[in-house]
């Protein structure tokens, strides 16, 4: 099998899987008392300390959770709430066209609430200008959204710009950063950035946990009630294993970051180089975007078919959002940079990881044009 979808999950690293099972076997609560629970509180705080140091931020700044999902949804929908409380009635929010289904959904809950929500329409594939940010602020704009690097097609925003015209209006800036970590550079204070969110599948860790980061002097409300754990903002007894395996992940996917990079470049380059002689093929990222993906077109494909062959083929790939997985419609990151709908479902999302060879994108852009009906042969 030759596994090309790393940006739906990269599959836990030995370092993460070894971690895991050592604070698995504490048979503690980390809010208990006694020595069991503050074993297991050991352990978790080395966890939270690892992202922290790794994403150069204040531990203290990070929240524990369940994942990007919740991470995005506990910002979009606190962050109202907060408002509504301060002000008596719904706001103004600002996200875009191809943010994550997990930023869109809340987003678009809001609106059925009253807010008002602007999304705004990508440029030249998926980025965003900040003079249409600047354009869109109001007086009651209560919280700009804007991922840092997309999930589908890899374009990397300038967030430091995009928070720079939040900032001078006191707006928040909440960014989905779930594809950057071990793979591009991340400066949350320098930048400005209030929210943050990570999901350490993406990096090795295991499924299910994730990070948020809340700049300290940023309000957020919690908006699970019950203990106090994660400083009130996140209540339940915390996955202890799962943060402790996914700092020691992160910490190596860090020292090896610019590695990585010139690695996955490298891979990308020869896998299109390759996959060049496919009738018709086109490439959907941008230059500048995240090596990680690698999106291409093959028109007039059945995108489905495509996936289905190539899997047979041995090659595990995607259409797009694995969150968007089965629901048979097209990308609407693919739709809002232009394509169209029969292009969008002839589209795939190849991603790549620190694991993968080059000996592999090769028989992938091969299966890739088998699966197509061309041989280069």
């Amino acid at each position: 099998m030759i596994y090309l979808d790393y940006a739906a999950t990269h599959p836990m690293t030995p370092q993460a899987l070894a971690a895991y099972a050592e604070a698995a076997a504490l048979p503690g609560n980390p809010a208990s008392v006694h020595a069991a629970g503050q074993a297991a509180r050991e352990r978790l705080e080395e966890g939270r300390a690892r992202v922290a140091a790794a994403l150069r931020v204040d531990a203290r700044t990070v929240v524990a959770n369940g994942g990007g999902t919740e991470g995005d949804n506990h910002v979009l929908l606190g962050v109202a709430q907060a408002w509504r409380a301060a002000h008596g009635r719904p706001g103004h929010l600002v996200t875009t066209l191809t943010e994550h289904s997990a930023v869109l959904a809340p987003a678009r809950w809001l609106a059925a609430q009253g807010w008002d929500v602007t999304f705004l329409t990508p440029g030249a594939r998926g980025r965003y200008d900040p003079a249409q940010l600047t354009e869109a602020l109001r007086d009651d704009t209560a919280l700009v959204s804007i991922h840092h690097a997309n999930n589908e097609i890899g374009t990397v925003q300038d967030t430091p710009a995009l928070c720079a015209v939040a900032a001078e209006r006191g707006v928040p800036y909440h960014t989905d950063a779930v594809q950057a970590p071990g793979v591009l550079p991340l400066d949350l204070p320098g930048w400005g950035v209030s929210y943050a969110t990570f999901s350490a599948h993406k990096w090795g860790g295991p499924r299910g946990v994730g990070f948020l980061y809340v700049r300290r002097e940023t309000a957020l409300p919690p908006v699970t009630l019950g203990g106090g754990q994660e400083g009130g903002l996140r209540a339940g007894t915390q996955n202890t294993a799962g943060v402790y395996a996914a700092g020691v992940a992160l910490t190596h996917a860090e020292a090896e970051r610019e590695a990585t990079f010139a690695h996955l470049t490298g891979l990308r380059a020869r896998f299109l180089t390759r996959a060049a002689g496919i009738p018709g093929l086109r490439v959907n990222h941008p230059q500048g975007a995240s090596p990680k993906i690698a999106s291409v077109t093959v028109p007039g494909a059945d995108g489905e078919a495509l996936l289905m062959n190539l899997d047979l083929l041995g090659v595990c790939v995607s259409a797009g959002s694995a969150c968007a997985a089965g629901t048979m419609q097209p990308s609407h990151v693919l739709t809002a940079i232009g394509l169209s709908e029969g292009d969008a479902r002839a589209s795939l999302r190849f991603s790549f990881g620190r694991a993968t060879t080059e000996a592999e994108v090769d028989a992938a852009a091969d299966a890739l044009g088998q699966a197509a009906g061309w041989s280069r042969a």
